[in-house]
């Protein structure tokens, strides 16, 4: 098989870029922690008032902010420095898209430590951080995930909620499996009054999900049922159930186990709405998506992401008949509703 040819001789510039990707992250993290971005806001700011909004030194925060800006999360005019439209959409405080707090999920020492040695995890299959990586089960970094993922999570949801349309004149139950932070049931009690939701998670996090439903106003038809989504009764008649991004951590023969439990829980007409990381058939496009495969390797022992064909023989081996791919504003996942 001969090379693929390129018009550009090579350079040893990718790898170096990506042998040192930890000081990207690493500065992120600091400049987060030291809430950098919030305090430049809608300012220009030096080095030294930066130094002092910050308590920090003003060696420290020039190096930092120059590197910053290398990134593009920083834009340098002189000896002055200001926030590009993504720092200021995302991680400035005071933006309602504010992401800065997703760090303590995405950087958690379980999470970082499954990467350690992925030559294991790809000689073995799967993750080496435990049996079960981040399935144990109520394992605390679902808890961090609840609480830190939230605000990301919320335009997606509430686009999803208006993409689906409910019956309008009478009660509809809606089942929301593995809830998390719940802002995938809440956006739908929100936007349709007469929508009841039953989430399912493990008890610590449904802590959090009902923390967020009492903020949201509809704690009064917002209900939980503690335990794994395999297991437990979540109960029967349901319209829709809501799966966001859950069946990636199981291989398919579990996912297919977990979907005719669900099946037989809906109404005649009902269906399941799947949110999901779907690359194309190729599993390398949308880099973001397809890159996803990577995490489940390093964090479950057969979790993967999977392609909407390989979804479809899962519904259908569940017994719907009928799955429809959409896509999701705002989020990277895409949208999978399946009719009973």
């Amino acid at each position: 098989m001969s090379r693929l040819k390129s018009k550009t001789p090579p350079t040893p510039a990718r790898f170096f870029d990506t042998i040192n990707a930890y000081q990207r992250t690493a500065a992120l993290k600091g400049a987060i922690q030291l809430d950098l971005f919030t305090a430049l806001g809608k300012t220009r700011a030096t080095a030294r008032v930066l130094a002092g909004r910050c308590d920090a030194s003003e060696r420290g925060v020039a190096i930092l902010c120059d590197y910053l800006a290398i990134q593009g999360f920083l834009a340098k005019r002189g000896d002055r420095y200001e926030l590009t439209a993504d720092a200021a959409a995302f991680l400035d405080r005071r933006s309602p898209h504010y992401l800065g707090g997703t760090i303590e999920f995405l950087l958690a020492p379980t999470l970082r430590e499954a990467f350690d040695d992925l030559a294991a995890a790809a000689r073995k299959g799967g993750t080496v951080i435990s049996h079960s990586g981040t399935l144990s089960s109520d394992h605390p970094v679902w808890v961090k995930f609840a609480r830190a993922m939230a605000p990301l999570m919320r335009l997606p949801a509430q686009a999803l909620a208006r993409m689906i349309a409910l019956p309008p004149k009478r009660a509809v139950k809606v089942l929301d499996v593995a809830a998390g932070h719940g802002v995938w049931g809440i956006a739908f009690a929100q936007q349709h009054r007469n929508v009841q939701v039953v989430a399912v998670d493990w008890p610590s996090v449904l802590r959090v999900a009902r923390e967020n439903a009492r903020a949201a106003g509809v704690e009064s038809r917002y209900t939980t049922v503690a335990g794994s989504a395999f297991d437990v009764d979540h109960g029967a008649e349901f319209d829709l159930v809501l799966l966001p991004n859950f069946l990636h951590h199981f291989d398919p023969d579990t996912c297919v186990r977990l979907l005719e439990k669900l099946r037989a829980a809906l109404v005649p007409d009902g269906r399941v709405v799947t949110v999901e990381f779907v690359p194309h058939p190729d599993r390398v496009s949308p880099p973001g998506v397809a890159a996803f495969s990577l995490t489940m390797l390093a964090t479950t022992p057969h979790g993967n992401a999977y392609t909407f064909k390989e979804y479809q023989r899962m519904f259908r081996q569940a017994g719907f008949a009928h799955n429809q791919l959409r896509p999701l504003p705002a989020a990277l996942q895409q949208v999978i509703v399946s009719k009973r």
